[in-house]
Formats: structure tokens, C-alpha cells, sequence
């Protein structure tokens, strides 16, 4: 059987690279023949462990168009899957030049600013030339040949892991639609509350530096082993998509408390399994946090747990990632 592959252009790990390493085992517990390529090699990246850990095939192209064309028409994989504008660009065209059915994922739910909003709307306008998988509605509302809802999707740990009542985390990019400065500032609202933050990006090096109240541990290859320092997840991103950061730590038992943006809406349950709070709204956050070291905090950690194994566990996401497939599979693809 043909290989189905994953196409990324990546340089650390995010949202995008975690998806596809989820993905990527997913695939292959199902049986279905997966290798992961990335577009470009830019060194060591904490994505190929992960993927070895789990015995998926991966290797790094040379970068640009032209040598992944000449890959796809050597290697004939069934489908090829792309994750990010330019791998959607880059990969949506040669893949037709090659015969091979694509299909694109859309993971981020902000607007790019300057050159890369451009490229943002020219993968948006072109994504008609293939299948097209949105991680959440309001992503899935920009496409403008619409496509098919998937939300992320994680592996249930065996056991919760949910740490301290008084501690809170941030896990993402340091990067200003993420909001680590709103993080930052929620710290100095709630003094009875150790503050830590996992991430890497361009903001990093400013805020640790104006910021005592915050402990910045830096960048994780994975979150597994750190869920249990962290008894809630603040998300004080300014947009969004499905945060694949909010699922692990609900599958975790942590609850989150997070600004009302992109899909967290329709995951979490103000009070149930977690917190909302308006966009922006600090004082409101900072009265979430409250509410969490005040409720039933073993409780919130049982059913945040309960909505992804309802909701967002990995079979249910392989399943509707593979019919995706097969739609795409019987479209006759170009010679």
C-alpha cells in the first residue's frame, strides 16, 4: 500500500507540529502507511524524535518547489496532506503536477499581518485544487470554497496528571496573537498564584526580562512530563483556532481559563469544565482564577477530561481525517 504523506515547513514546534505528530501516529496505528516531509531542513527539530519514538518514517527535502515535485512523482504516495501556507502553496501545485491527491489543513485562526497575509489569502483563494480540512468553525467560515470541520484531536493519558491549586500555566508561542504579555499582566493581578510559561518566539527575551512574576521555562519537545506542574491553563490568546495546548492539558485533568475566542467556546463549559472570560478582559480572567482555587477543582479536572474523551479523542479525529481521504482518493487525480 502507498504511503500517505504529511507535508510541513517548520522550524521549532507548535500548534501545527504537534497536530501532525498526533496525526502522523494516529495514522499509523490505524494501519495506514504514513511519512512525514519536511519541506526544508533547518536543523535539528524536536518533531522527528517524537516521530521515530512512534515509528513513523520522516526525511527532509533540500527546500523549494522543484525538489518536492521530483520527490512525489518518484515516490507515488497515496495522498499527500499539507499542514501551513506554504506547504498548503507549494504542495497543492506540485502535487497536481504529480498525480497525487491533496488535501490541506487550516490550523491558525488569526490574520496575518503584511507580506504573509498575502500568502495567507492566496492559500485560501487556491485551496479549491484540493480537499480542504478546517480544525474549527471560525477557520472553516474564512475558507472561501468552504471544506470539512475536524477539531484536533489527542491520545487520552491512562491517568490524570493535574498539579498544584496554585499554580498557573501558559503553554505557546511567544508571540503576540498568543498574548504571553496578557499572561504576563495577569500574573500581576493575582498574587497568591505561582505563574509559569512554556514557549518559545519573538516576545520572549522582552518579557522575562520585565517580568519577575513569571517563571519562563522555555520550549518543550512535549508537554507530557509538565502537566503536573500546572493546575490550570490560562489562554490569553487575542485569536485562535482549536488550541491543540487546551486539549492535552483537559485530557490532563487541568482545567483551562481562557479568553472567549476562536473555537474555545464550544470546548469549554464556563464553571463545568473549565472558564471563559471576554475577550481582553483581564479583570475577568483574573476572577476565573479565583474561581478555580475557590470551587471544586477536582471536579472541574473530571469533567474537562470527560469532554475530550467525548469529544476530541484521537479515533473519533483519525476517522474523520481518513474519510476526508477517501473522498479525495476517488477524485480523479491529474496524469
Amino acid at each position: 500500500m502507498a504511503e500517505i504523506w504529511l507535508l510541513l515547513d517548520s522550524r521549532g514546534m507548535g500548534g501545527i507540529e504537534s497536530h501532525v505528530g498526533e496525526l502522523a501516529a494516529g495514522l499509523r496505528a490505524a494501519g495506514e502507511p504514513v511519512r512525514v516531509l519536511f519541506l526544508a531542513d533547518h536543523g535539528p527539530h524536536p518533531l522527528r524524535a517524537r516521530l521515530e519514538r512512534n515509528g513513523v518514517a520522516w526525511e527532509a527535502l533540500p527546500g523549494g518547489f522543484f525538489p518536492l515535485l521530483a520527490r512525489l512523482r518518484a515516490g507515488r504516495p497515496s495522498l499527500l496532506h499539507t499542514h501551513g501556507y506554504k506547504a498548503n502553496l507549494l504542495g497543492r501545485l506540485a502535487a497536481l503536477l504529480a498525480g497525487v491527491p491533496v488535501v490541506a489543513s487550516y490550523h491558525a485562526g488569526e490574520k496575518p499581518p503584511g507580506l504573509l497575509a498575502w500568502y495567507d489569502r492566496a492559500d485560501r483563494w487556491s485551496s479549491c485544487l484540493g480537499g480542504r480540512i478546517a480544525v474549527s468553525r471560525p477557520i472553516l467560515a474564512r475558507l472561501p470554497w468552504g471544506g470539512t470541520l475536524v477539531p484536533n484531536f489527542v491520545a487520552l493519558p491512562a491517568a490524570p496528571t493535574g498539579g498544584p491549586a496554585d499554580s498557573v500555566g501558559f503553554v505557546g508561542r511567544m508571540a503576540q496573537e498568543k498574548g504571553p504579555d496578557l499572561f504576563c499582566a495577569l500574573a500581576g493581578r493575582v498574587p497568591d498564584c505561582s505563574f509559569i510559561a512554556f514557549g518559545d518566539g519573538p516576545m520572549l527575551a522582552a518579557l522575562r526580562a520585565a517580568n519577575q512574576r513569571v517563571d519562563f521555562r522555555g520550549a518543550r519537545q512535549g508537554m507530557d512530563d509538565e502537566w503536573k506542574n500546572i493546575g490550570l491553563l490560562a489562554v490569553t490568546s487575542r485569536a485562535e483556532g482549536l488550541p491543540l495546548a487546551v486539549l492535552e492539558a483537559m485530557a490532563h485533568g487541568v482545567p483551562v481559563a481562557a479568553f472567549a475566542v476562536g473555537a474555545l467556546p464550544e470546548v469549554i463549559a464556563d464553571g463545568v469544565n473549565g472558564f471563559l472570560a471576554p475577550p481582553g478582559d483581564l479583570a475577568a480572567l483574573a476572577g476565573c482564577v479565583a474561581r478555580w482555587r475557590a470551587g471544586d477543582r477536582a471536579a472541574l479536572g473530571r469533567a474537562a477530561r470527560a469532554t475530550v474523551a467525548a469529544r476530541f479523542g484521537r479515533a473519533a479525529g483519525i476517522a474523520a481525517i481518513r474519510a476526508c481521504y477517501a473522498v479525495r482518493r476517488r477524485v480523479p487525480a491529474r496524469s
